[in-house]
Order: structure tokens, then C-alpha cells, then sequence
């Protein structure tokens, strides 16, 4: 399975602890150097620290045209990582931002953000709950969801 992330998933599960997620579910995931940078300068100990994961690795993107292209409607790391995802015929591209995740489906590219994550990772029991994450997400990350989102997603997973 090929798998490419953004910066703000990454961060996210970092910030609140759960970076090992990935691992479990997808085994290994690309990024594209503008996200690279991006977690770089975040510089935080969480997000330090998925540097040193080695089933996080970096790999470049060939088709700069496209990057630049996205990035009239993107900033970097998300026009990287949309490139790149297109590039490999990835699986899965991991993006959380609404402008990122329309642009990907405009390049039928399939996307799964962090709360997908969460409700995939509890399916497959490697997580026994959902609500303390998405607590801590929203606490400790700072991740922004409507009250209505957070309702649905625990309804998904039966919490």
C-alpha cells in the first residue's frame, strides 16, 4: 500500500501521542520535502521525533510544473504532497484541510484525514477508544471540529 501524508496529520497524532498509528495501519508513508520542512519547523519534541521514524520517509517530487500549479490554490506541503500522492498512484493521501482534500478529489486521488484515521484504527481494535484522542486533539493540538463532527464520529464507532 502506497500512502503519502501532509504536514498537519502528521503533527497532530505526533502532538497527542499517536504518530504509531500510521505505522500500525498503513505500515510505511512518504512525504514530499516541503513537509519535511514543515515538521522541521514546528519544532516541537512530538514532531521532532517523526523524523526519526524510519517508516516515515522522504521521497522527492518529479513533476515541479504540478507543484506549482497547486500551489495557486495551496501552500507547500499540501501541493507537494498532492503531487507526490499523484505521482506514486499512492493508496491513500493523508490531508486534513478542506481546500487539500477538494483539490485531491478534483485529481480523483483518495484521501483519508486524522479523524478517519481514528475511526479505522478503533474498526481494527488498535485502539479501544476514540473520545479521549479526539479530546486531546482538540486540547492539546488545537484541531478545530464542529460539534456536530465530533457526535458522527463517535456514532461511527459506537462510543
Amino acid at each position: 500500500m502506497i500512502v503519502v501524508s501532509d504536514t498537519s496529520l502528521l503533527a497532530n497524532l505526533a502532538l497527542v501521542g499517536q504518530i504509531d498509528l500510521l505505522r500500525q495501519l498503513y505500515g510505511q508513508v512518504f512525504i514530499p520535502p516541503a513537509v519535511q520542512v514543515e515538521i522541521a519547523a514546528a519544532h516541537t519534541e512530538q514532531t521532532d521525533a517523526i523524523g526519526k521514524l524510519s517508516w516515515i520517509e522522504g521521497h522527492a517530487v518529479a513533476n515541479q510544473l504540478l507543484v506549482r500549479s497547486l500551489q495557486l490554490e495551496l501552500d507547500q506541503g499540501e501541493a507537494e504532497a498532492i503531487a507526490l500522492a499523484s505521482e506514486l498512484k499512492a493508496d491513500i493521501l493523508l490531508i486534513d484541510e478542506r481546500k487539500g482534500r477538494a483539490v485531491a478529489e478534483r485529481l480523483g486521488l483518495r484521501f483519508i484525514g486524522v479523524l478517519g484515521v481514528l475511526v479505522e484504527a478503533k474498526h481494527r481494535q488498535l485502539i479501544p477508544s476514540v473520545r479521549p484522542i479526539l479530546d486531546n486533539l482538540v486540547t492539546k493540538a488545537g484541531f478545530w471540529i464542529s460539534q456536530d463532527l465530533y457526535t458522527r464520529v463517535l456514532q461511527a464507532v459506537a462510543e
